[in-house]
């Protein structure tokens, strides 16, 4: 190994001052494109020496090109070289595993922030009841639209205070009665999370109605407050004012006045809708 260490300094020095002597001052070359000379030797030799010659460092080049060594000295010297060039490659190769596993794992982690960013939230309580809450206030409802109320939910509004999912039904079934054409026109929605299985849902939104051929618009607040995914007080704010009840107002007398009219209103609707019976379709 020590002689062969000594071979190949002594071949390197020898490489230095013979390029001194053979290159013109000023001159430059390319140490990775070989010469005509070799290109000619490399087309005529065997295919074993031709595989060894296309895989010569530019070291190799050289020392093959520029020098006329005797055949024993030259074998043994490119032995070594080959030995060493092999050697380094060896080494070299023992990387790509751990590159190709770190590419391996780069793939891993961009499929899962790829599935990550297209995976979708989880539905929140308004998606489910958003639908029917439009159905409602467009004098489309069903008996499923009511669904997403509790048996025990109230509806509130300036003009009555409904309890109960049948005083609700007569509510609602009274618009296509009393108007011509009723409709949310456009909303925002907002849910908010008070406790584990309550929310409370607001509705920024814009009503229109028609009656007796007057068109009204009308901005409003709806508030819906849910317990496991049925809503459990809903309120409808014109104009976005809080509504007045018992609660809402300073004076405790005229609260409860206008708690009555709201009730006496809302007897007198339900009775006049069959106390909530369903449409016959």
């Amino acid at each position: 190994m020590n002689k062969s260490f000594t071979l190949l300094t002594k071949a390197k020095r020898l490489t230095s001052l013979q390029m001194d002597r053979t290159l013109p001052r000023g001159s430059t070359t390319s140490l990775m494109t070989p010469s005509p000379i070799l290109r000619h030797h490399h087309s005529s030799s065997s295919s074993s020496s031709s595989s060894s010659v296309s895989a010569f460092s530019p070291l190799q080049l050289l020392l093959h090109h520029y020098y006329s060594l005797s055949s024993s000295s030259t074998t043994l010297l490119l032995s070594y070289l080959n030995s060493y060039q092999l050697s380094s490659q060896s080494n070299m190769g023992n990387k790509y595993p751990q590159e190709s596993g770190e590419a391996v794992e780069d793939h891993i982690r961009e499929g899962y922030y790829k599935e990550a960013c297209q995976h979708k939230p989880a539905k929140g309580v308004s998606d489910h009841i958003i639908p029917h809450i439009l159905n409602l206030y467009a004098s489309r409802a069903t008996p499923q639209d009511f669904e997403i109320y509790a048996p025990h939910a109230t509806f509130e509004d300036p003009l009555m205070c409904a309890h109960g999912v049948n005083q609700i039904k007569s509510a609602f079934y009274s618009l296509g009665k009393v108007f011509g054409e009723s409709r949310i026109v456009s909303y925002t929605i907002e849910e908010n999370v008070i406790s584990p299985g309550k929310a409370e849902i607001l509705i920024d939104n814009k009503q229109f109605y028609k009656f007796l051929g007057r068109d009204i618009d009308l901005t409003s607040l709806i508030k819906l407050y849910t317990e496991d995914g049925k809503i459990v007080r809903h309120e409808d704010w014109w104009d976005k004012k809080p509504i007045w009840n018992r609660e809402t107002v300073k004076a405790p007398f005229v609260g409860r006045i206008i708690e009555v009219s709201k009730r006496a209103s809302m007897f007198a609707t339900h009775a006049l809708m069959g106390f909530g019976k369903d449409p016959t379709t």
